[in-house]
């Protein structure tokens, strides 16, 4: 069964009107036919009721003698007395017996569908019985009308029907072919173009059919999915460049000391050369840490979030510090807690403290505040320093790895360029926000967070 289904969405969309167009002629042409019969049987019916009506009035008074000829579209008359003595009929019935058997008399009209031998037996006769009582008693009129016309209106209604539906049908299901591939042919283009896309190739974009309807949509909104992968995949190879580079250098600079302190054969050199190499390796350490970290956030691992006191989790992180050339002033509010992982919300403050001890001059301050009402409060975390500040025109590119400004290009000073892009992306990580806003003076580093 399931091998005759259509498969295609062309031709399940012609099966399906053909269906649905079968189903509406099958009960538009009973509906058809029964609705003429109806009219065309009524008209024969009051012609046949009204010529039987005026025999009776003349049987009633006693003046049958006085029948006329049948009106139009009477075929024949009969007056059938009790005990089924033909009294009166139409020359047509001329020496026929009682068209109907001896039974007791009913009073009333009644009609009756017959085959009437004398008449010919090819058409139906449509026969309205009135009973009445005349002087010589009771007396059944019959008048019958034939039903040539309604059987040949039947025969030529269905005949056209019997040919016209099924052209119907087949135009039907000709034009919803066409019109099916007309319109699904931008999507096979689609589907085509799509099934040649590859890793190599994302700069291909899917034809845009010239139309306002939802194929149009689709190719619309799959050209943005390939701007996407386009956009993604230039951002690896360009992180993958710029972390084989910043990789290369301190691992050449390892090896050079390593190099020169395997040269060298004064013991009291070797500290000085091998602590050299030690502050290479623990710049390595970091570098390769925030890599994986990057790695971690890129792959969107899910947040292990528990309900914390944001307030708390800065100052325990600025308590740990030892050694910052500048000291931290905290302006905490109480009670401002935010769903998410304790570990990662540390290391976004920890990465802006980074930063801005990186370019303080003598002030450091930590704000934390909570804005909104019920139901959309945030919580707001701000880190302002009193250093150079940030350009207007570099406060989005800050954020971009391996990024550093022409005053922090030394690699000493400014470190690998990852501190505020890991924190930009943890924080987003937590459906927050972190931005460059303006300060009156120096930097400020703005954190936006649901509040819980």
């Amino acid at each position: 069964m399931r091998r005759l289904w259509p498969t295609t969405v062309r031709a399940r969309a012609t099966f399906g009107a053909c269906l649905v167009v079968a189903a509406a002629l099958a009960v538009a042409s009973f509906a058809l036919l029964r609705l003429l019969e109806g009219n065309l049987l009524r008209n024969a019916e009051r012609d046949a009721e009204q010529q039987a009506m005026t025999v009776a009035g003349l049987a009633a008074a006693g003046q049958l003698d006085r029948m006329r000829a049948p009106l139009h579209g009477v075929d024949f008359v009969q007056v059938v007395n009790a005990r089924g003595r033909v009294l009166r009929s139409t020359p047509n019935l001329a020496g026929v017996p009682s068209i109907a058997p001896a039974r007791p008399p009913r009073s009333g009209t009644a009609f009756h569908t017959w085959r009437l031998r004398p008449l010919g037996g090819e058409h139906r006769q449509r026969v309205v019985e009135v009973t009445t009582d005349t002087p010589q008693g009771i007396v059944t009129v019959f008048v019958g009308t034939s039903l040539r016309d309604v059987d040949a209106a039947d025969d030529t209604t269905a005949a056209a029907l019997a040919v016209g539906g099924p052209l119907l049908l087949a135009t039907v299901g000709l034009v919803t072919w066409r019109v099916t591939g007309r319109a699904l042919r931008p999507v096979e283009a689609i589907r085509a173009e799509v099934a040649e896309i590859t890793d190599r190739d994302l700069h291909r974009r899917v034809p845009v059919p010239p139309t306002r309807d939802e194929i149009a949509r689709l190719a619309r909104t799959m050209n943005a999915t390939l701007d996407r992968l386009e956009s993604s995949g230039i951002r690896h190879r360009r992180f993958i460049a710029d972390a084989s580079h910043e990789l290369r250098s301190p691992v050449t600079v390892l090896r050079t000391q390593l190099e020169v302190a395997m040269a060298v054969r004064d013991p009291e050199l070797w500290p000085e050369l091998i602590g050299g190499a030690l502050e290479d390796v623990e710049r390595l350490q970091h570098l390769c840490s925030d890599l994986l970290l990057l790695a971690r956030i890129d792959a969107a691992q899910p947040v292990k979030a528990v309900r914390l006191d944001l307030g708390a989790v800065v100052r325990d992180v600025v308590e740990a510090r030892s050694g910052d050339r500048v000291p931290v002033r905290l302006r905490l509010a109480e009670g401002v807690r935010v769903d998410g992982s304790e570990l990662w919300l540390a290391r976004v403050v920890t990465n802006l403290l980074d930063n801005a001890q990186r370019f303080a001059d003598r002030r450091v301050e930590v704000l934390l505040r909570s804005t909104g009402g019920a139901g959309a409060r945030s919580a707001v975390l701000e880190v302002v320093d009193d250093g150079p500040g940030v350009a207007p025109e570099d406060r989005e590119r800050i954020f971009e790895r391996f990024t550093r400004l022409d005053d922090s290009r030394s690699r000493d000073h400014g470190g690998a360029g990852l501190g505020l892009a890991i924190a930009r992306d943890l924080t987003a990580h937590h459906g927050g926000t972190l931005t460059a806003e303006d300060a009156p003076a120096g930097a400020r580093l703005v954190v936006r967070l649901p509040a819980a």
